[in-house]
């Protein structure tokens, strides 16, 4: 059993991981050695980490197309997760997927989708076929609010509310769906407040502190797993980067983001855990020291990674099988 030390201390180098992985993505993209796609998570790194901590190995997730947070903190390797960015064989999607369509069975993982709130259908037949079949999992769906726009948000939250199905509904909060502030889109901009309409428990949390959403995630997973039904948590959280490494970021002001920015998720835990002298500097160094040496070692495994062949271009993509 963790104590408490170990757990603050497992926290932050978690949000310390996320972090410096997708710094070193951006690097990586800059020199043209990842392509496509890349959604940069940095800013809400709690969420995932609250979040994860009140699961088990057991539980499914399914994710956005910004999700290499939740990804390497469920335990999908970092390896396998770089080698996927650079569209290697040895990815976690077989390279075919890239930064957007991370999958991995093993863990439960379920994927990212690029479609806009493309896991809430997937969370609610999953959570309807566990229910069928008695398995004692929770399913954890994770989406942004510009999903709340999507007519499957509303199809789906009323359908676990009706059938009484076990999801934790993540709602990660950053205020913008892509360029446009969620005020300029939602007339009730209480997203928990809107999803309590559908008689779902709903919260809001503060998405910048890990210590917040792990309570509120783990009482939400316990009411789940008592009562067999849905609880909808928001996060109120803010990415600092642009919404994708193509965005000019021309439709929010730099003050705005330098405020939240003092919000910082792991600089504000690192001074919390400084206060309960829970991490000392020499911690700091070594786990700066430990993640550093994870991301080296994905840089290289994915970059001596191998390319599919053209030959196999068609593959997964159409039947082998004869029909029956």
């Amino acid at each position: 059993m963790e104590n408490k030390m170990q757990i603050y201390k497992k926290y932050y180098t978690q949000m310390l991981l996320i972090r410096r992985f997708e710094e070193k993505c951006v690097e990586l993209y800059s020199s043209e050695k990842i392509r496509g796609f890349l959604h940069l998570y940095i800013g809400e790194e709690a969420v995932a980490v609250g979040v994860m901590d009140a699961l088990t190995p057991d539980d499914n997730i399914f994710a956005t197309y910004r999700e290499h947070g939740h990804a390497l903190v469920r335990g999908v390797s970092p390896n396998a997760i770089m080698a996927e960015m650079f569209g290697k064989v040895e990815g976690c999607s077989r390279g075919r997927g890239g930064s957007m369509h991370l999958f991995d069975a093993a863990t439960r993982f379920y994927g990212g989708s690029a479609i806009v709130g493309g896991g809430l259908p997937l969370a609610v037949g999953m959570a309807l076929a566990d229910k069928m079949k008695k398995e004692d999992r929770v399913s954890v769906c994770f989406f942004g609010d510009g999903a709340v726009a999507e007519g499957e948000f509303h199809e789906s939250l009323n359908l676990a509310a009706l059938w009484n199905l076990p999801i934790l509904f993540v709602c990660e909060n950053n205020l913008y769906g892509m360029g446009t502030e969620l005020k300029m889109s939602e007339s009730e901009t209480n997203l928990a407040k809107k999803a309590s309409c559908y008689k779902i428990e709903s919260l809001q949390v503060d998405g910048m502190n890990v210590l917040d959403i792990a309570k509120a995630a783990k009482n939400a997973v316990k009411k789940i797993k008592k009562e067999g039904v849905p609880v909808f948590l928001e996060c109120l959280t803010y990415r600092f980067r642009g919404h994708s490494m193509f965005d000019a970021e021309l439709y929010r002001d730099k003050k705005e983001v330098d405020e939240w920015k003092k919000k910082d998720p792991i600089l504000n835990f690192q001074n919390e855990l400084k206060k309960m002298k829970a991490l000392e500097q020499i911690d700091i160094k070594d786990i700066e020291k430990e993640v550093s040496s994870i991301i080296n070692e994905a840089v290289e495994f994915a970059q001596n990674g191998t390319l599919e062949p053209i030959e196999d271009l068609e593959k997964f993509v159409y039947s082998t099988e004869a029909e029956q």
